[in-house]
Order: structure tokens, then C-alpha cells, then sequence
């Protein structure tokens, strides 16, 4: 019984040496030509991301200070220990990389560099590059991002774009891309490389025409506010009331661009509604008008919100004016010497308008910035489709109606006064009332029941009728 006991006992026997584990793979040591702001925030970045980093300098012995754990070398030491380089130094230095074309053979360059205007080379940079160095695979890239933007972190989801003659020197560099969290579009050949370089060139491409827009009303109704409140006065009364410009006329002019710039973010997604109901599809593209016209609503939005600060915040000043003071002063004062008194009756209408004006007032602005926070990427990122297309749609359109409402409450009893009429020229708050008008009229008619279940099946996928070119349909942005 022993001896059997003895045998059992060391079949089950379990070793106890740990196993010996495999070795872990090298990380791929990545190489960048260049010391500067772009290449040290650029070598930190790939340090944080796994990768093993490698310069490339003319002075390696005193190029400045490094990002921890990186290595430095001559140019063709440090070519010759990786494949893919990435090329962070201005065009005018490219000419050193003629005499290390022995040791370029086969690498993929990237190339970073941007210029500071358009047009000031005959090719593209990465096209010179490519001529310089044919035995390489250049690929133009990254070079929409900045020193600041790689040294902050903030690359998560941040699109960025390709392009190079060599498809698999192309993935190499996609697949790197997406390790530090970028989202890669590829442009194809080198021959988009000029777009490529002038796109950081652009200044504010989506707010451009928001700001035009706004400017042009912010002009139009200043000099006409100023005709009729300035000029008007000092013309037919002999008054000089050139005072009001920098305070009362101006915070007549926020309100009423911030009002039409919020209309104007919900007008095409109606005159969109409208287009898919009368095409019976919403397989048809909108027309480019109205593409670029739905694309900056989120800028039209946030411009409005900062005329309604304005607005909000020169309304608090006007008890502080100096005008306004001495003009109770000047009350009082004259009441003392003629020793009288003005009769003071209290008007239940004019209390319940002024109170109801003030109140939608507060609460149109309060939905305002709610609209403009839940824009942002981080907050609206937290919420479902449902609750985003809930608060930007049924709460914008809310808003609109409450500070649309503020607007006829301030002038509920001057539309049919010919005081009001100054050179037969209506009043500004009644001009900008005009759109948001329009606006939830038309909001109304496609809430209808028989529109609304038609407009729904549309989106849906229903179509009225089959295309007769499936080929020529292109997907809308609604």
C-alpha cells in the first residue's frame, strides 16, 4: 500500500519553478529629423506611446534638451536605425538629405512641414522632397498638428490626412496614426499634398460665414438705428442725442442680431424638410448653399449667444448712465421749484407686460446657454441621440419662441402709433422679427400630423418615387 501510495503521490506531483516566460518584443524605434518645437513634442508623444525614439541632428552633442529616453545621433546614424522618419525640419534645410540618399533608400519619410503662405513654391514640399530623395517613399502627413497640440495631448479622434504614392509606406504610417489615437483619412497621391500643406493656412474656415453674417447685420442695423435715433432727432427736433451711440444704441443692435442669428440656425433645417418632402427622398443631395449653410449652425448659434451677452450685460449699465441720472435729477429738481407733483397711478397692463417682458427675457437667455453647452464635445458627448436631438431641437426651437416673444412684448403697443414711424421707417425690433417669424411659422406647418407622418417616412427611407440613376444619389448631411 505504500509503494502504491509512493507512485500515486508523484504522478500528482505539480512543479513549482516558475515558467519561464517569453521575452517581450523590442518596441519599433521611430526616427525624427529635427530638434525643434515640432520634433521634441513630437518624440514625446510616440515616448508615451510605446515607441522607441531616435534623432537625428547636425550638432547631436548640443542640440538641447530632449524628451527623456530618446537617443540622438548624427543624420545617417540615426537614419539607418529605423524606417520610418519623420522629416520636422522647414524646406529651405532639405538640401543635407541629397547626401545621405545611400542611406534613405527604402525608408518611408514623412513629411510635417507646412509653409507660411500659399503659393510660394512652384510644388508642394512633399513633392520636392520625393524629387530629392526618389529611392524613398515620401508620405505627406500630420502636419496639421501643432507643437502645442502634441505636447497637451489633445489627439484623441483628431482627423488627420495622407497622402503618398506608396500604399504600404501609407499604411505604415496610418497604423502608427491611429496608435497615438488620431483618425487618418487618406487624400491619395502626392498631387493632393498642396491642399494638404495649405490647410494650415486656414483661418477659421467653419466661423467664416457666421462672422460675415453677423457683421454685415451688426452694420446694417447700426446705421439704421443711428438714422432714426441720432440723425432723425437732431434733423426734425433740433436735438442732440449723439450720446446714445456708444450704450443705447448699441444694446439695440445685440439683441436684435443676437434674435436673427438664432432663427437663422433653425431656417435651413426647415427649408431642408421642405426640399425632402417636395423631392419625396432624402437620397438627393441639398444644394451647396444650403450643405455650407447647415454646416456652420453650431458657429451661427455660438455668435448669437455672444451678442446676447452683450445685451445682457449693457442692460445692467443703463442705470448707471450718466444720461439716465440727470434726467431724474432734472425731474426732481423742477417738481421742487414749480412745487408740484406728478401724479403717480399704477397700470396693472403695463405691470403684468413689464414683468412678463423681463421674465422670458431672463428665461430665453437661460435655454440660450443651455443650447451653447450641450454643444460642446464634452458635454454632449455624455448624452444619448435622443436627449442631444431633444435640447437642440425641441428646446431650441422653445427658445426661439420665448425670445421671439420677448421681442413683440417690447413693442406690443407701438406697432400702430405713427410716432413710432420715423421717416416712415420701421422700428428695429420689428425688422428682426421678420425671420425668427418666418421660422416658427414654418416649424408649425411641419408639425402638422399629415406632414409631419409623410416628412418622417421620408427619413425613414420611404421614397415617393424610385431614382432612375442609383449611381448619381449622394447622401444629404441631415
Amino acid at each position: 500500500m505504500s509503494v502504491v501510495r509512493g507512485k500515486s503521490e508523484e504522478q500528482n506531483y505539480i512543479s513549482l519553478h516558475p515558467l519561464e516566460m517569453a521575452a517581450a518584443p523590442e518596441p519599433e524605434m521611430l526616427c525624427i529629423f529635427g530638434t525643434g518645437d515640432l520634433g521634441r513634442s513630437l518624440g514625446l508623444h510616440l515616448l508615451q506611446s510605446g515607441y522607441r525614439v531616435v534623432y537625428g541632428s547636425r550638432r547631436p552633442h548640443s542640440c538641447g534638451p530632449l524628451p527623456q529616453g530618446a537617443q540622438v545621433m548624427t543624420h545617417a546614424e540615426a537614419a539607418q536605425s529605423a524606417n520610418l522618419i519623420f522629416i520636422c525640419v522647414h524646406r529651405e534645410h532639405y538640401e543635407f538629405l541629397t547626401t545621405m540618399e545611400n542611406h534613405l533608400q527604402g525608408k518611408v519619410l514623412v513629411d510635417l512641414s507646412n509653409n507660411l503662405k500659399k503659393d510660394i513654391y512652384p510644388e508642394a514640399n512633399a513633392v520636392y522632397l520625393q524629387r530629392l530623395v526618389p529611392k524613398a517613399a515620401v508620405v505627406k502627413g500630420l502636419n496639421t498638428l501643432s507643437a502645442w497640440a502634441l505636447q497637451n495631448g489633445l489627439l484623441a479622434g483628431k482627423q488627420v490626412y495622407l497622402c503618398g504614392e506608396n500604399g504600404e509606406a501609407k499604411q505604415t504610417v496610418a497604423h502608427m496614426a491611429t496608435k497615438l489615437g488620431l483618425t487618418v483619412l487618406d487624400k491619395g497621391s502626392l498631387s493632393a499634398a498642396r491642399e494638404l500643406e495649405d490647410l494650415p493656412l486656414k483661418l477659421f474656415p467653419e466661423w467664416r460665414l457666421p462672422l460675415s453674417i453677423a457683421v454685415g447685420l451688426t452694420a446694417f442695423f447700426f446705421f439704421y438705428l443711428l438714422i432714426r435715433d441720432v440723425i432723425y432727432e437732431y434733423v426734425e427736433k433740433k436735438n442732440e442725442r449723439s450720446y446714445r451711440i456708444m450704450v443705447s444704441l448699441a444694446n439695440k443692435v445685440f439683441p436684435i442680431v443676437a434674435l436673427v442669428m438664432l432663427s437663422l440656425c433653425y431656417l435651413p433645417g426647415a427649408i431642408a424638410a421642405f426640399f425632402q418632402l417636395y423631392r419625396g427622398t432624402k437620397y438627393r443631395r441639398f444644394p451647396n448653399w444650403l450643405d455650407r449653410w447647415m454646416l456652420c449652425r453650431k458657429q451661427m448659434g455660438l455668435v448669437a449667444l455672444g451678442y446676447a451677452f452683450l445685451h445682457t450685460i449693457y442692460t445692467f449699465i443703463i442705470s448707471i448712465r450718466y444720461a439716465v441720472k440727470h434726467k431724474l435729477v432734472s425731474v426732481m429738481v423742477d417738481e421742487m421749484k414749480n412745487n408740484k407733483t406728478t401724479p403717480l397711478y399704477f397700470n396693472n397692463t403695463e405691470a403684468w407686460t413689464a414683468d412678463s417682458f423681463l421674465s422670458l427675457g431672463i428665461l430665453g437667455f437661460f435655454l440660450f446657454v443651455l443650447l451653447a453647452l450641450t454643444s460642446l464635445p464634452s458635454v454632449g458627448g455624455s448624452l444619448s441621440l435622443r436627449e442631444f436631438n431633444f435640447i437642440q431641437s425641441k428646446l431650441g426651437h422653445l427658445t426661439l419662441f420665448i425670445c421671439t416673444a420677448h421681442g413683440y412684448l417690447y413693442g406690443w403697443n407701438k406697432f400702430l402709433r405713427s410716432s413710432t414711424y420715423k421717416w416712415y421707417t420701421p422700428p428695429g425690433y420689428m425688422l428682426c422679427l421678420i425671420v425668427p417669424s418666418v421660422v416658427l411659422v414654418l416649424k408649425l406647418l411641419l408639425l402638422l400630423p399629415c406632414v409631419d407622418c409623410t416628412l418622417t417616412r421620408i427619413r425613414q427611407g420611404w421614397e415617393r418615387t424610385q431614382p432612375k440613376h442609383m449611381g448619381e444619389i449622394k447622401a444629404t448631411n441631415l
